[in-house]
């Protein structure tokens, strides 16, 4: 199994020597390298020194080819573990620490992060880096001070809620209450104070101010810091107690409030935003979308710039820093080293090696900090990831449309070459036998020759003149002129070009309606009814019957071309309209068709915003039935 290795990141100065210790080992192994930032409620109280320091840490592990990753807690050492469970880490590089020196450091001292670590992960490789005593001690020191020294504001409120409490103290005193009674409103006050102030000391201050206030007015003699009983020693030990123990618990609940309010409204913004990627249809839905999702979680202004324009974009400054990042893949601007006078940040929008645009996010006072950039990777790596999928969308439908235009070539070779060839053949025949011997042949055999040459060479005009027309619809370069036509005038235009074997039928127009007026192209709609006489023609033996009936349906009106020949078998009625679909049935002439004549119908019809159908008619016989829009005519007199 492939090696997984674990740094920890912090602000620490020796973070930046454990990082690339890491980086050693995860190159020297040749497996995963993953840094891991566990965020706890008071980093957003973090110096400006520190954050810069993390900044520089993260990059550094970027550098490295680390693959950033960000969890939430206060107990450091467990959210590590659990990660490293979770992932399958193989190694995990941390600091030794350095513990606290003094009656307080054997007192009151905590287990290290590598104690824990050894605790919880018993089976785990730790590999565990000396850190430099004196430079670590010297940030503990300063990160103790930076966290304990009460503000200014904390100072205020503890003097406000002190005042408070013994004003309402000495009124409850005056009226006679106990002195538990008083002592509850200092705890009271204790409470309220834990919940105004900053930071857990400012909590340990309002305990202690409660004591001392509470034994200068409330035990005697009073006005002073004496104290005659002898239980007031102890009640004034258990007082400070309550009263810190309530403080920091009031703190921690603060603090993992905090930390839950910006964790769940962070994870809502990245779960819409997953959601909301992937009902995008375009690229450009695609980066409007995560520009405004970042815009939302930064409260920051935020252009997505796709790899075409970058180039292009903004000033100068951006303009290049936005050509290097597309051409590196990596981050730049604002917190790094390259461009770091853009003023803004700048990140790629990248999948692995393919870079599809560039993020420019405005600063504001300071550029993103560590956890703000790995969650604009998280959304940023969201957006390549469904700019790739429409890539490959966009790719398959292409393929698809490739595949089926050489389908389309290939059945049109294969339906050509095959039912061409019978006409074709009769057509040198006869020619052939005129040739060599027309007077051999009588007078009326030589017109039977002349006209089947005829008739076959109208057929293949026809198959060609269905074949341009079904290919301009669907390629979209026919034009269709509608014109205001009276129904039955196009159906008695139609009836003059059909079959001559037609003759040989009798058919018969029936208007339900005398005057039916249609807003049609004329000259297609004739083609529409030729290919369905000749089709009832072509498919019923001598002597039957056709009929077409028009009526009115609504605001359409309904063509109808009927027959008494054997109809079209249910099997295939779904599939007639379909482009080289001709079906096992022949014609009286046993001459198959290429299965155009009746998809150019559809075309047509549906171009028109009609409807064909096909059904059989009891006892024998088919219906062939199509809508076209009727159009009315304001007569003015």
């Amino acid at each position: 199994m492939r090696e997984h290795i674990l740094v920890c990141l912090s602000s620490a100065p020796s973070n930046e020597r454990l990082v690339r210790c890491a980086a050693e080992l995860a190159q020297y192994t040749g497996g995963m390298f993953t840094a891991l930032y566990v965020q706890t409620p008071d980093a957003p109280l973090s110096a400006e020194q520190d954050r810069r320091r993390l900044d520089g840490n993260v990059r550094l592990a970027e550098a490295a080819g680390a693959r950033l990753e960000t969890v939430y807690g206060e107990d450091v050492a467990f959210q590590i573990a659990e990660y490293v469970r979770l992932n399958r880490v193989s190694r995990v590089v941390v600091g030794e620490g350095v513990p606290p020196r003094g009656l307080r450091g054997y007192l009151f001292r905590k287990p290290a992060v590598t104690e824990r670590l050894s605790a919880l992960l018993p089976e785990q490789q730790l590999y565990i880096v000396p850190e430099r005593r004196n430079q670590t001690a010297a940030y503990a020191g300063a990160k103790r001070r930076r966290t304990r020294t009460p503000g200014l504001w904390d100072m205020l409120v503890c003097l406000a809620v002190m005042a408070a409490a013994t004003l309402i103290g000495l009124g409850f005193s005056a009226l006679g209450f106990s002195v538990s009674t008083v002592i509850s409103v200092y705890l009271l006050g204790v409470l309220i104070a834990a919940v105004l102030v900053q930071n857990y000391m400012s909590g340990a201050l309002v305990a202690l101010l409660s004591v001392i206030v509470f034994n200068y007015f409330f035990t005697e003699p009073r006005y002073t810091l004496l104290a005659y009983g002898q239980d007031y020693p102890v009640t004034f030990v258990v007082m400070f107690l309550v009263s810190f123990v309530t403080c920091s618990l009031a703190e921690r609940l603060k603090s993992t409030a905090r930390q839950f309010s910006r964790t769940s409204y962070r994870t809502q913004v990245l779960f819409d935003t997953s959601q909301m990627l992937h009902r995008t249809e375009t690229r450009e839905q695609t980066f409007e979308t995560t520009a405004r999702q970042l815009e939302k979680l930064l409260d920051r202004s935020v252009r997505l710039i796709p790899a075409e324009k970058a180039p292009a974009q903004g000033d100068d400054a951006t303009a290049e820093a936005a050509a290097w990042v597309l051409r590196s893949g990596r981050r730049a601007g604002a917190g790094t080293e390259t461009f770091p006078d853009c003023g803004s940040s700048l990140f790629p929008v990248s999948l692995r090696d393919s870079v599809y645009g560039v993020a420019v996010i405005a600063g504001k006072k300071q550029p993103p900090d560590a956890f703000e950039s790995s969650l604009i990777l998280s959304i940023l790596g969201e957006c390549a990831l469904t700019l790739e999928n429409l890539k490959i969308g966009r790719e398959k439908e292409e393929a698809a449309v490739r595949i089926q235009n050489e389908q389309f070539r290939s059945n049109l070779l294969r339906s050509i070459s095959h039912d061409l060839r019978t006409p074709l053949t009769a057509i040198s025949g006869n020619a052939s036998n005129l040739l060599n011997g027309e007077l051999a042949f009588d007078e009326g055999t030589r017109n039977k020759l002349y006209q089947d040459i005829y008739d076959d060479a109208v057929w293949l005009t026809n198959l060609v003149e269905n074949l341009l027309s079904v290919s301009r619809i669907e390629e979209g370069r026919i034009q269709i002129h509608r014109e205001v036509e009276l129904l039955g005038d196009v159906i008695d235009e139609a009836l003059r070009h059909v079959d001559r074997h037609s003759a040989e039928h009798t058919i018969a127009v029936r208007n339900e309606h005398e005057l039916l007026l249609v807003k049609i192209d004329a000259r297609l709609i004739v083609q529409v009814l030729i290919n369905l006489v000749n089709n009832a023609v072509k498919y019923t033996p001598q002597g039957s019957a056709i009929q077409i009936v028009t009526e009115k349906q609504g605001h359409t009106a309904r063509v109808s071309v009927i027959d008494d020949g054997p109809g079209v078998p249910e099997a295939e009625q779904e599939r007639v309209f379909e482009m080289f679909y001709s079906g096992e049935k022949r014609s009286p002439d046993s001459r198959r068709g290429v299965g155009m004549g009746l998809a150019l119908c559809r075309a047509i019809v549906q171009a028109h915003g009609g409807e064909i159908t096909v059904r059989n008619r009891a006892p024998h016989g088919a219906v062939f039935a199509f809508t076209l829009p009727l159009s009315e005519v304001d007569l003015h007199e």
